[in-house]
């Protein structure tokens, strides 16, 4: 008996201890789990730039064809394809030798109509003491000085016929209106040139200056208008910043270029208006015809900017979670009213020195209690710029 009550105690005790452990791992499994770490970031202003590109396509300054205003067989060409050019510089030369008879032939003409002037004022000159000494009637002078305006006329006609033949052999020889480069010479020596030619002997690119073309919708034109001060289109013109070029190879143009112009119209088909920014040349780099994208610089003189991986996005609308002071995190809508490739800028929802979730926030939501772990945002700017 005193065994089997001894045993039976040491159960009851055993069964004690067993139902006090369940107990605490039952406690310790309905324990809330540890607040998450997570990095914070602390909203900062900063001066900020970003572009608007925009396709562009190339023009030189001047675009030249090179026509024959006489027709005739070509003779020589002066010039190679690709080379550049002054202005006033021989470029083509068409045989010359039958509108150098034309000119022979209208100087000839010129010296018979001279002497006919003089013999009719010779014949004036005779009359005149006749008629007032009444030998001849005055009908022979009035008939000579007829004779003699006659004359003057017809000589006044062969100096402009030799006018018109030494223009025709000064057309003979082609040159460049403009400096510039020769383009694609389609026509070679002894071909016959004519003035109704489809295609021009040549076209002339002056590139000393870039015309880069692009167009703006109506969105687009109305908040450039709104960005830039002036009370006309052409004060908010120059008052706006320099431009830059992205060239085929993404590379970007060494020198920035100036919005110039703006067309008088929107297409009404595209909904869409031209404008032009104007870019030096001096070395040529640049081509007519080439292809690139115009960068339109927006400046910020003090923007909220925050990292685009702290945001989340809810039916349109973008949102950041914000860090209370008793570590708990909420919800807030922001707008954003620019942005990088790695950052938004902030117009409203948040102010300086408010402290956002920076990365981690797939699984959070409102109330969250969470550890804060800082980071500088001076370190986050300067691994990755603006």
């Amino acid at each position: 008996m005193k065994t089997t009550a001894k045993a039976r105690i040491i159960v009851l005790i055993s069964s004690i201890i067993l139902l006090q452990s369940c107990t605490k791992a039952a406690e310790g499994s309905n324990a809330a789990p540890p607040a998450p770490e997570l990095p914070v970031y602390t909203v900062t202003t900063s001066p900020a730039t970003i572009y608007q590109e925009f396709p562009t396509a190339l023009e030189g300054k001047n675009n030249v064809e090179i026509r024959s205003q006489v027709d005739g067989y070509l003779d020589k060409i002066y010039v190679e394809e690709g080379a550049y050019v002054r202005a006033g510089q021989a470029l083509f030369k068409i045989d010359s030798r039958a509108y150098g008879e034309q000119m022979n032939m209208a100087n000839a003409n010129l010296q018979v109509a001279n002497a006919n002037i003089q013999k009719a004022k010779v014949e004036v000159d005779r009359l005149q003491p006749l008629v007032a000494a009444k030998v001849v009637s005055d009908v022979q002078l009035r008939t000579a000085k007829a004779n003699y305006a006659a004359a003057v006329a017809a000589g006044s006609q062969a100096k402009a016929s030799v006018g018109g033949a030494r223009i025709n052999v000064g057309f003979t020889t082609i040159t460049a209106p403009v400096s510039g480069y020769i383009g694609r010479i389609p026509y070679k020596k002894g071909s016959l040139i004519s003035r109704t030619d489809a295609n021009p002997l040549t076209m002339l690119s002056d590139i000393s200056e870039i015309y880069a073309y692009f167009s703006l919708s109506e969105l687009d034109f109305i908040g450039f208008q709104k960005k830039y001060p002036g009370a006309t289109l052409n004060e908010k013109l120059k008052n706006m910043p320099m431009v830059e070029l992205v060239i085929a190879d993404n590379s970007t143009y060494p020198e920035k270029g100036k919005m110039s112009i703006v067309d008088g119209q929107f297409d009404k088909t595209t909904g869409a208006i031209s404008v032009r920014a104007v870019f030096p040349n001096a070395n040529g780099a640049l081509r007519t015809g080439n292809t690139g994208r115009v960068r339109m610089p927006q400046l910020f003189a003090n923007t909220l900017v925050i990292p685009q991986e702290s945001t989340f996005e809810i039916q349109d609308k973008t949102y950041v979670y914000v860090v209370g002071k008793d570590k708990k995190v909420t919800s807030k809508p922001i707008t954003i009213s620019g942005k990088t490739d790695s950052y938004y800028f902030i117009s409203e929802g948040l102010a300086a020195g408010e402290k956002i979730v920076y990365t981690g926030i797939g699984a959070l939501k409102d109330g969250v209690t969470i550890q804060p772990k800082a980071i500088s945002s001076d370190s986050l700017l300067k691994a990755r710029p603006l």
